[in-house]
């Protein structure tokens, strides 16, 4: 703040009566114009005095004014563009052409023909030529402007007002002033308030007779510099602490690359199926094949598939190794679940278990506002005794409730590892439609048989996107939007923590 205009400014609001109250005051437009000053530097003077305290009151107003635009100007000055091309015409009338290449002309022609002032021969020898239709116009767009210059923009109609505004030659402008009064604690002269204890005001005991500037006890201090957790990150915390209360432990996830056994051979989905063509599915060309899998276990495998077993009938096609050795990037984190079942079947003796894991898996998906080539898979398994379709809906009731998610559908569906098998909708209101948040069902005992596990257990399993329930939760409608190059880091930046609703 300039001291010199803070104390102008006090001199000539001390000259107002009564005084403090609500009476007198000064309009900072006026004193700015009594002052010789910009308006904008006496607005700081004001700001930097409410920082003194009660010096001054400034009541914020705001005024509406009609300016001219630079456009507006030149009409005032020249005449509106539609007399301009009437006065333009001769008594013989201008080649359409001709007449469009002068300034204004095509605003100009367009307002004359409305108005009837001017006709066009389109039949004229020669090209279409234009002529006028009256013998004389009056100039009324001018007129306006001149009474807005004037000052007399109010007695302007409405209407007229409006349709000069849309033609942009009318300019509504607000103006911000403040009203300006005398505090309780008013006084012209500026002193300069301190902001910091030293210790020289300490030790030399000055402190007592300096003013300090009162602490703002309501000021926020600026937000510490640090990194913000994608939303993706912050639904994920939130799923897997879902599973955490729940009881379950979370699986081993950190190889991205799988061989054909785990993830589909295993899992009791034939080797021609159509999920395993190279459409589907990302396969790696180095290293192109698993060097070892497990022998008595794969050769179980090979049984169910080509002649049967465990009261299945299999599929009744000639089984590969090298089919079922080569290696890809992983299509669902089912192929963990797999392993961590095959190792459950080699214990001693069986404990119920609960796994789920929240890990990337790769599809050679089109893109679209739903679906990506590369995305994460959140799964739960469950293990036990005698379990049902009415266990598996309960519990996924009760888990996508914990997420917030109250409005679910149950579809079945078909899976080739999964029997009766379901896909589960939410409602996405952003959306507004019925969009699959995940498929669950029942495990074969094609799958868990050859496995080694006990004839009366029952394995039951759900699996869905982690980027679907967040486009719910964060209202984002396109995938492509929360993941890639297209992420606005903003978004990032501005997202609430996610609180999943229990």
């Amino acid at each position: 703040m300039s001291p010199g205009v803070a104390e102008l400014l006090l001199q000539r609001l001390e000259q107002e009566a009564p005084g403090p109250g609500p009476g007198g005051g000064l309009c900072s437009l006026e004193a700015a114009a009594e002052l010789g000053l910009d308006h904008q530097t006496l607005v700081g003077a004001v700001k930097s005095l409410q920082a003194l305290g009660e010096v001054i009151e400034a009541e914020p107003r705001a005024a509406t004014r009609w300016e001219l635009s630079a456009e507006g100007e030149a009409v005032a000055r020249d005449g509106s563009h539609e007399v301009r091309v009437f006065e333009s015409l001769p008594a013989e009338g201008l080649p359409q052409s001709e007449l469009m290449e002068l300034p204004g002309a095509k605003v100009g022609f367009s307002k004359a023909m409305a108005n009837k002032w001017v006709r066009l021969d389109k039949e004229a020898p020669g090209g279409p030529r234009v002529f006028r239709a009256v013998a004389a116009v009056q100039d009324t767009v001018q007129e306006s402007l001149r009474r807005v210059q004037r000052g007399e923009a109010a007695s302007l109609p409405e209407r007229d007002r409006a349709d000069l505004k849309k033609r942009k030659l009318l300019l509504e402008v607000t103006l911000k002033s403040y009203w300006l009064r005398k505090g309780s604690a008013f006084r012209t002269a500026v002193a300069r308030q301190e902001t910091e204890l030293t210790p020289e005001m300490i030790a030399t005991g000055s402190w007592r007779q300096r003013p300090f500037k009162p602490y703002n006890f309501a000021a926020l201090g600026l937000p510490p510099a640090c990194g913000h957790l994608h939303p993706l990150l912050k639904v994920r915390s939130q799923f897997r602490q879902i599973f955490l209360e729940m009881g379950f432990t979370e699986m081993p996830t950190n190889n991205f690359v799988e061989s054909s056994f785990w993830n589909f051979d295993a899992l009791f989905q034939p080797q021609q199926h159509p999920a395993r063509d190279q459409h589907d599915t990302f396969f790696l060309q180095d290293p192109a094949e698993a060097p070892k899998l497990p022998t008595g276990y794969m050769a179980k495998v090979r049984k169910v598939h080509s002649q049967g077993g465990y009261g299945s009938q299999g599929y009744k096609y000639k089984w590969k190794v090298e089919e079922a050795r080569k290696n890809l990037l992983r299509t669902h984190t089912t192929a963990v679940s797999a392993r961590m079942l095959y190792r459950l079947a080699r214990q001693e003796k069986f404990t119920p278990v609960k796994y789920f894991s929240i890990d990337r898996v790769f599809r050679n998906e089109s893109l679209d506002a739903t679906h990506l080539a590369e995305f994460h898979q959140i799964e739960g398994v469950v293990a036990d005794h005698g379990l049902t379709l009415g266990h598996l809906m309960g519990v996924l009731k009760q888990f996508f409730t914990k997420l917030g998610i109250t409005q679910l559908r149950f579809k079945p569906a078909y899976n080739p590892y999964t029997e009766p098998s379901m896909e589960v909708f939410s409602f996405h209101s952003g959306l507004k439609k019925w969009v699959e948040v995940g498929n669950s069902g029942v495990f074969r005992p094609e799958l868990l048989l050859p496995m080694g596990l006990p004839e009366g257990v029952t394995v039951i399993a759900w699996g869905l996107s982690l980027e679907r329930p967040t486009m719910i939760k964060y209202g984002i409608n396109n995938i492509r939007e929360l993941v890639g190059h297209r992420v606005n880091l903003q978004m990032v930046y501005d997202s609430p923590l996610c609180r999943l609703d229990a």
